[in-house]
């Protein structure tokens, strides 16, 4: 049950997206996926989990993964200004995933 909400959340942050897209205010959409719709599903899953401390610790790698969704944004716009849409998307993606993995490693090593 508890996944049918979670899933139940995530389409209805979709199709918010998707109305907002289609406004003049279209811009708003990109604020949606800020909304810590999933951050609050995990902070209560790792509170029940494992303890207060352990949601400490995911609250500040949270305030940390800002820099890869940063990366993420900042490479999208460069890319945008010269690629087609997909290929864009496909190389901030890769941005994204690479700086998110640096992120980890060095989380890991020095936390």
């Amino acid at each position: 049950m508890g996944l049918l909400i979670k899933a139940a959340l995530g389409a209805l942050v979709v199709v918010l997206i998707s109305v907002l897209s289609k406004t003049k205010n279209y811009y708003i959409a990109g604020l949606i996926p800020l909304f810590p719709t999933f951050a609050l599903i995990a902070h209560y899953i790792v509170a029940s989990e494992r303890g207060i401390e352990a949601l400490r610790t995911t609250i500040v790698f949270g305030m940390w993964s800002i820099i890869p969704y940063f990366i993420y944004l900042l490479s999208l716009w460069y890319f945008t200004g010269f690629m087609r849409l997909p290929l864009a998307l496909s190389a901030a993606v890769i941005c994204w995933s690479l700086s998110a993995w640096l992120l980890i490693l060095l989380w890991s090593r020095f936390h």
